[in-house]
């Protein structure tokens, strides 16, 4: 089968994948039908970097993106969620109607909110069934399920209001917020695009200031990513893939802007990897939080979205988009699976967050085992790569009989 991945994806028209990932066809949106292999591959790598880093305590984790930054594939999820968009919804807002366009990017969120209610409740199922039948009482003490027992009315409320989110669910409600505000992000960006990107960098630094957020319920607090601070990488991307769509760069190709990436790319990853380097860097930000310099500025934290994290996670994105290699990289036939994964985005990442959920379960009563984690992962990894073709050769099949009739 997977001999067959490369030729099937090569086969594959543009035409018909608005039914399955959250890029447009060309029919309807003008996306170019050749189609550019770095989104699918890097959304694809992203999806495989998640699956492996929401099954917990396996070293697997330890070759994840993580483990060589500040950022991780949260970071580039939502950068190229915001990619994506730009590419597909920008030319209806350009030259359509606005009330047809924003009826469209809001029944995309729409589907996503019941896409993240079944994967919540299916999520529930798994663990209660692991602690009614397989005696794993553990399971019912994480992912913020206790509070499920204890408070059930109130959380059966907050779990349909994206105010109860549990453990390792949290990315599709900021998505969801995201994509309700994209009308307003694109009527402005593409009007006045440095006046969107300067208002969302204010509102990224007054979240941090004020520690503005969401709130939660019935629990308190703010939700785990928080969309006033997470918003700034989604509507950098939002802004790159509505130049993309121009055939334009948003943010231009300049060696000194290269080098200075590369620079902070490289310094993360000696960072992290060079315990001297390390110590230094922390000792360099406490002297700076010390001085008074505020917490985002200063720290890692990820529901505030830190400068360190967001400027190594942006650092890094335009690294990989200036190096012309990479576009070839992208497109050989050893990364068709990975290609295959990023363009059927969405079940993939749902198919994948259910199975995790399960993986936490199976492992809860087990040692850890590199071997048992290694089988375990990979089963998963090949079940999701399984649906992916599945869908993409269903949908090509589909769209062979439409020609023919």
């Amino acid at each position: 089968m997977l001999d067959a991945i490369p030729r099937t994806w090569e086969r594959m028209g543009a035409g018909w994948t608005h039914l399955v990932t959250d890029t447009p066809s060309v029919d309807i949106d003008g996306i170019p039908a050749k189609r550019d292999a770095r989104l699918d591959m890097f959304r694809g790598l992203a999806l495989v970097m998640i699956f492996i880093n929401h099954v917990p305590g396996t070293v697997y984790e330890n070759f994840t993106s993580r483990n060589f930054g500040f950022s991780d594939a949260a970071e580039a999820f939502v950068f190229m969620s915001g990619l994506a968009a730009g590419l597909a919804y920008s030319p209806r807002f350009r030259n359509g109607s606005f009330w047809l366009a924003t009826a469209r990017v809001w029944a995309r969120s729409r589907h996503l909110y019941y896409v993240h209610l079944t994967i919540t409740l299916l999520s529930i199922a798994i663990f209660a069934a692991a602690a009614l039948w397989f005696g794993q009482q553990d399971v019912l003490t994480k992912n913020n399920l206790p509070r499920l027992f204890s408070e059930p009315l109130a959380t059966w409320i907050g779990i349909p209001l994206l105010t109860h989110q549990l453990g390792y669910l949290n990315i599709l409600p900021l998505y969801i917020t995201l994509l309700l505000a994209t009308p307003l992000f694109l009527w402005v960006g593409l009007r006045r695009p440095l006046l969107l990107l300067g208002a969302s960098v204010a509102l990224w630094a007054l979240a941090g200031q004020f520690r503005w957020n969401l709130p939660n319920y019935p629990t308190q607090g703010g939700w785990f990513f928080n969309p006033l601070s997470w918003q700034l990488l989604f509507v950098t991307g939002l802004l790159c893939g509505a130049a993309m769509k121009q055939g334009k760069r948003f943010f231009p190709r300049t060696k000194l802007l290269f080098g200075l990436t590369l620079a902070w790319v490289v310094i993360a990853l000696f960072w992290v990897k060079l315990p001297v380097i390390g110590s230094a860097g922390m000792a360099m930000l406490s002297a700076m939080s010390k001085a008074g310099l505020p917490f985002y500025l200063t720290w890692f934290d990820k529901t505030f979205l830190a400068l360190p994290r967001l400027s190594h996670a942006l650092a890094l994105f335009y690294v990989v988009a200036s190096i012309t290699a990479i576009r070839q990289f992208a497109s050989a036939n050893w990364a068709a699976p990975l290609r295959l994964l990023g363009r059927q985005g969405l079940p993939v990442f749902a198919f994948g967050t259910v199975l995790s959920m399960a993986l936490q379960a199976i492992k809860t009563p087990l040692e850890n085992d590199p071997l048992v984690d290694g089988l375990l992962l990979a089963g998963g990894l090949g079940l999701q790569l399984g649906l992916a073709w599945i869908l993409t050769r269903t949908a090509e099949m589909s769209r062979a009989r439409a020609a023919i009739a």
